[in-house]
């Protein structure tokens, strides 16, 4: 998957209410026609997009560069799409802090609603949670994971996340998008997009060139703890050279020990199963891959839209102050093309098209 960058400046607070509102209310109808017009898969794969998501945010009015342009986009789709789910077959789940923990009950509440099993979206959300927070060790913690999904048809539901994490020493947010589409494998180049402020020096165990440190982190997982460990402490008895967030000093042996005692007794098959382990996370993880690269020699990846601001303007007064006349009219031109669509006159959005409005 292509690598989409673009910068994110970590800004704290919340769209005001007056704001909220409208952005959930244009959410929503631009939503409707993108699904009427080409279906509710070309609606994620346009999420997934870090620049498209961009793009939208500016047009709902948020800041154009800020942080919380991800957040509150998600939570403006959430709000705006809760009462016509059902029929244009998109669903939104989780959002922000402790909201993004409750996503798989959110989606076994929709799979008990439709009568479907979804076991495996939550299995999906789960684990690219796991991975970007996990596998991908770039010093950005996740607070924030919306889980985009489809009614399924006969070939399955897809899906689309978009989850971003904060770098509170530096001030940097990075958002991560994924989209099912072609995705063949959660831990080896799983990625649609990463947008961020830079690339940074990362301990990446989804790159294609740490498939060896992978295999061989999964082998030691399954091999007895205190065969593990013992090789764990020669290397806290070395003097490391400085890595980037990498500290042997994070990782306690006694801590690591009761997680090897569940992988071993579990004996994950392959890195994904691993990754999946309750309890294994960032530390586990990073001691495995320094075990694996001392015994094996296996080291792991180190690698790692303004104008449409100008459409209603930004919460910040950039370009300019939120222009709320403007903005109503939107709401109101695209809301009635909308209810115009539904009885058979498609006039309005043929119109639309005409206009070449690049968000439809």
């Amino acid at each position: 998957m292509k690598i989409g960058t673009a910068n994110l400046p970590l800004h704290y607070g919340s769209a005001p209410a007056w704001l909220f509102g409208r952005m959930s209310k244009l959410a929503r109808e631009i939503t409707i026609v993108i699904v009427d017009e080409f279906g509710a898969e070309e609606f994620l794969r346009r999420i997934s997009h870090p620049y498209w998501f961009q793009s939208f945010g500016c047009v709902l009015g948020f800041d154009w560069h800020s942080s919380g342009l991800t957040t509150t986009v998600g939570g403006a789709l959430k709000v705006g799409l809760k009462d016509v789910s059902k029929d244009l077959g998109l669903f939104v789940a989780g959002g922000k802090g402790a909201t993004s923990r409750k996503t798989p009950l959110e989606i076994e509440n929709i799979s008990n609603q439709l009568g479907i099993d979804l076991s495996n979206l939550v299995y999906a959300s789960k684990m690219s949670a796991k991975v970007d927070n996990t596998a991908l060790q770039d010093g950005f913690q996740l607070y924030h994971h919306n889980f985009f999904f489809t009614n399924p048809p006969a070939g399955g539901a897809k899906w689309a996340v978009v989850q971003q994490g904060l770098n509170p020493s530096n001030r940097w947010a990075r958002r991560y998008h994924w989209l099912s589409d072609d995705l063949t494998s959660f831990v080896e180049e799983p990625h649609s997009a990463i947008a961020s402020d830079k690339k940074l020096e990362v301990l990446n165990l989804v790159a294609k060139n740490s498939n060896d440190a992978r295999t061989t982190s999964t082998k030691l997982a399954s091999e007895k703890p205190e065969k593990v460990l013992r090789e764990y402490k020669k290397i806290l008895e070395l003097n490391l050279p400085k890595r980037e967030l990498v500290e042997a000093g994070d990782i306690r042996p006694e801590n690591l020990k009761r997680i090897l005692l569940s992988t071993y007794e579990q004996q994950p098959k392959d890195f994904e199963l691993l990754l999946s382990t309750r309890g294994v996370g960032p530390r586990t993880i990073r001691a495995l891959t320094l075990i694996s690269e001392l015994i094996y020699n296996t080291p792991a990846s180190r690698e790692d839209p303004v104008k449409f601001s100008f459409a209603h303007g930004g919460k910040d007064g950039t370009p300019y102050p939120v222009d709320k006349k403007t903005y109503d009219k939107s709401i109101e031109i695209l809301k009635f093309a909308v209810e115009k669509a539904k009885i058979g006159d498609r006039e309005k959005i043929k119109g639309l098209k005409k206009l070449q409005l690049s968000l439809l």
